[in-house]
C-alpha cells in the first residue's frame, strides 16, 4: 500500500494556536472554530460550532470539509427531558464518549428524510432550543424528535473540560462562554483519504478555510483562570463590606464537602472530609493537623487502586506508597493525603485494569497494555483534588510524589508546589518491570531503580 498523501502543507515551523477569547467571540458571532485535543488523547481535531448557530451552509461544509460524524453536545438534565437516553447501557468505547440515542426534527418541523444539510441544520437548532439550561424549561418536547435520526446527540460530563478533556465537554463550555445555549455541533476532520487530521495538518487546514484553532488544553487553563478570578471578586471586600456576586454557570463549583468526622487509623488519628464533585464521583481527604496558614503543606495525591489499596497486589506500589504517606503526614504533624476516587488503573477502570493485567502477563508493559486496549495511557485529572486542597484552606503545598505530572497540574489549578518529597516504597520482582516502565516510557523520576536489581530497595515510584 501506498503512502498516504499529505493533504496540507506540513512544511512549517509554525504551530502557534489562537487565543481562545478569540475562539469564544467566533463562537458567540456564529462562527465555527477547530479545536484539538491532547496528543496522549485522540490527537484530532474537531470543527465546533454554537448549536443554536447552525446553518445549513455549516453542515453541508462539515459534510464536505470535514467527513466525520455530525453530533450535538449537551448537557444531561436537557437530553433527560428530552427523553434522549444513552445509547448503550455499557460504554465500552476507548475515550467513553457518551452518545445518546439518535434523532431527526420530527416531520412538524419541515424534515423530510434528515440526511440532508438543511434537515440536520433543523434537528440541531431545535436540539439547542431545548438546550434551555437550569433557569429555562425550553419550549421543545421529547416528541418533536424521531428515533432514530441522523443527528447524534452526546452527554457532556457536568464541570466540563475541568472535570472530562473532550471535544464534547468542550462545545458545551464554548457556548456557554458566548453567552450562548449550552449545546453545540461537531464534526472529527478527516482528509480526502479518510485519515484523520493531526495538529501540523489542522493549522493549514483552519488557515486555508479562516478558521480560528485553539487546543483544548488551552481551553481548560482559560477556565481555570476565569475561575480563579471570579473566586477572587466573590471574596474581594468593597466598602469595608463583602462584596455579593452570583458566580457565572462555569464558575459553580466543582466539589462540594459533604461530610467531616475524625477517622482512628493505624497511624493515628485524621478527620476525613467527604466530598462529591460535579461528576458525582465521591472522594475523601485525610487531615492531620491544623492546617493554619495554609503554606507549605505536606500533601499526597493518591489514586484510587482497590487491587493495590486493599487487597495489597504486588504488582503495583499504591497500597504501600498509601501506608508511607499517612506515617509520614503522621511524623510531619500537619499534612492531608487526598484520596482520589475514579482513579483507578490510571483512569480506566477496575475491569480493564484486569484486562491490561492479562497482557502485561503476554509481555506488555504497563503503558502498551493500555495502549493494546485502545485506552489512554493515563487518563486522570487531578482537579477534583486541587479544589479540595483549596477548599481545605490549603495554599502552597509539598507534594508526595515522584510523577512530575502531579506537580504540573497542581500548578495548573492555581497551587504553588513549593517542594516535592519521594514516596518510598520497597521495588520487588512483581513490579519492577512497571516501575521501570513509568521511569523509562512515563517519565517518573525514579533515579535509584537499577540500584535496587528489582529485588529489594526503597523506591518512590507511583502508579
Amino acid at each position: 500500500m501506498s503512502t498516504a498523501t499529505v493533504l496540507y502543507d506540513t512544511d512549517t515551523d509554525d504551530l502557534t494556536l489562537d487565543p481562545v477569547a478569540q475562539a469564544v467571540a467566533d463562537i458567540a458571532a456564529g462562527r465555527p472554530i477547530v479545536v484539538v485535543d491532547d496528543e496522549d488523547r485522540e490527537n484530532e481535531g474537531d470543527l465546533v460550532v454554537a448549536a443554536e448557530k447552525i446553518t445549513p451552509e455549516i453542515v453541508a461544509f462539515m459534510m464536505s470539509e470535514c467527513r466525520g460524524l455530525i453530533c450535538a453536545p449537551m448537557e444531561g438534565p436537557d437530553l433527560d427531558r428530552l427523553a434522549l437516553p444513552q445509547m448503550v447501557a455499557d460504554n465500552t468505547e476507548s475515550m467513553t464518549t457518551a452518545f445518546t440515542v439518535s434523532v431527526d426534527a420530527s416531520a412538524a418541523h419541515g424534515v423530510t428524510t434528515g440526511i440532508s444539510a438543511a434537515d440536520r441544520a433543523t434537528t440541531i437548532r431545535l436540539l439547542a432550543e431545548g438546550a434551555g439550561g437550569a433557569q429555562e424549561s425550553g419550549p421543545v418536547h421529547a416528541d418533536d424528535f424521531v428515533r432514530p435520526g441522523h443527528v447524534f446527540p452526546l452527554r457532556a460530563r457536568p464541570g466540563g473540560v475541568l472535570v472530562r478533556n473532550g471535544h464534547t465537554e468542550a462545545a458545551v463550555d464554548l457556548a456557554r462562554l458566548a453567552g450562548l445555549r449550552p449545546a453545540g455541533a461537531i464534526v472529527e476532520i478527516a482528509g480526502e483519504d479518510g485519515r484523520m487530521l493531526r495538529l501540523p495538518e489542522l493549522i493549514p487546514f483552519a488557515r486555508k478555510h479562516g478558521l480560528t484553532i485553539i487546543s483544548i488544553e488551552d481551553l481548560v487553563e482559560y477556565r481555570r483562570q476565569r475561575e480563579l478570578t471570579e473566586r477572587a471578586d466573590l471574596t474581594s471586600v468593597g466598602s469595608g463590606e463583602l462584596a455579593v456576586a452570583t458566580p457565572a454557570p462555569e464558575t459553580t463549583p466543582l466539589v462540594h464537602r459533604e461530610a467531616e468526622t475524625p477517622l482512628p487509623t493505624p497511624h493515628g488519628t485524621f478527620t476525613a472530609y467527604g466530598y462529591r464533585a460535579a461528576d458525582g464521583i465521591e472522594h475523601i481527604a485525610l487531615v492531620h493537623g491544623e492546617i493554619g496558614d495554609g503554606h507549605d503543606v505536606l500533601v499526597r495525591l493518591h489514586s484510587e487502586c482497590l487491587t493495590g489499596d486493599v487487597f495489597g497486589s504486588r504488582r503495583c506500589d499504591c497500597g504501600p506508597q498509601l501506608e508511607a504517606s499517612l506515617k509520614r503526614v503522621r511524623e510531619e504533624g500537619r499534612g492531608v493525603v487526598v484520596y482520589l476516587r475514579g482513579h483507578e488503573g490510571r483512569g480506566i477502570g477496575l475491569l480493564p485494569k484486569l484486562r491490561a493485567y492479562e497482557l502485561q502477563e503476554q509481555g506488555h508493559d504497563t503503558l502498551d497494555a493500555n495502549l493494546e486496549l485502545g485506552l489512554p495511557a493515563d487518563a486522570r485529572d487531578y482537579g477534583a483534588g486541587a479544589r479540595i486542597l483549596a477548599d481545605l484552606g490549603v495554599r502552597t503545598v509539598r507534594l508526595m510524589t515522584n510523577n512530575p505530572e502531579k506537580t504540573a497540574a497542581l500548578a495548573r489549578y492555581g497551587l504553588t508546589v513549593s517542594g516535592r518529597e519521594p514516596a518510598p516504597v520497597q521495588a520487588g520482582e512483581h513490579n519492577i518491570r512497571y516501575l521501570r516502565a513509568k521511569r523509562d516510557r512515563m517519565g517518573h523520576d525514579l533515579p535509584w531503580l537499577e540500584a535496587a536489581g528489582g529485588d529489594q530497595g526503597t523506591t518512590g515510584g507511583e502508579k
